[in-house]
């Protein structure tokens, strides 16, 4: 038994616990078609009922402490806090050391990935692309503009006032997601971001840098790609980007997030 102690027949490269608002459909989807052999994701839940305000994804993110607890009994190697707008909304900082705390695994949001992402591609200018309504997309310019990127432009969907509209950014077509790309694309942007995890991006990544001649760095994308750097894992994953098939050097936590 002590030789196979480690052993794992899926997450035998690694094994990454992903904390998902319990109303996505794309990130868990998005992660398997991206997944390397070897490595297995393991997903919990976090609650987030009713209006969209800023209370509201405080008690997520409480509901994301249960689970990261949850996912440490998956003897996971990392866990990731895979909401953009909630990862800025409560304190980076405090969410990602109180998610370590409670699971006793190296602990991540998405907002830290994107940040991570955009300082690798070389970005200073950045337009944003989201499907939130307006205090969400304030939220976010602001929270760019801290990390010291300059905020070229915002274009917004309005949705996820509601609960129902929330799960209704799961059903935005990837090619509206292209079109958003262009709408908010400036001649002075160095890279667009398309921000949140339940939006469909994967099948417009390559399409986009394609017609715009930029990177383009998206949630899922980003918190992936920032998974397996810190894992030390050097994956080369062609067809979504210049990040996930350019950038393959390891990341260490102390040059990771905002």
């Amino acid at each position: 038994m002590k030789a196979v102690a480690q052993y794992s027949p899926y997450g035998w490269r690694a094994r990454i616990g992903v904390i998902v608002p319990y109303i996505n459909k794309v990130e868990e989807p998005e992660f398997w078609r991206l997944d390397p052999p070897g490595v297995a994701i393991h997903a919990a839940r976090a609650s987030n009922h009713g209006k969209t305000t800023e209370e509201s994804y405080f008690k997520m993110a409480e509901a994301a402490l249960t689970a990261a607890s949850d996912l440490a009994t998956a003897d996971v190697d990392l866990v990731l806090y895979a909401c953009t707008s909630g990862s800025v909304i409560c304190p980076l900082p405090k969410l990602v050391a109180d998610m370590r705390e409670r699971s006793g695994k190296p602990s991540i949001a998405t907002i830290g990935s994107v940040v991570t992402a955009l300082r690798v591609l070389g970005a200073k200018r950045v337009a944003l692309a989201t499907p939130y309504v307006d205090f969400v997309n304030q939220s976010e310019r602001r929270f760019l503009e801290e990390s010291g990127f300059e905020v070229t432009s915002v274009y917004g969907l309005q949705m996820g006032e509601t609960q129902e509209e929330r799960r209704g950014i799961g059903r935005v077509p990837p090619q509206h997601v292209y079109r958003m790309a262009r709408l908010v694309d400036r001649p002075e942007a160095d890279a667009i971001f398309i921000s949140c995890t339940n939006l469909a991006t994967l099948d417009v990544i390559a399409q986009i840098e394609s017609d715009l001649g930029k990177p383009v760095v998206t949630s899922n994308q980003a918190s992936f790609w920032s998974c397996l750097r810190l894992m030390r894992l050097p994956d080369r994953i062609d067809g979504y980007g210049r990040l996930l098939s350019e950038h393959v050097r390891p990341i260490d936590f102390a040059e990771f997030g905002a």
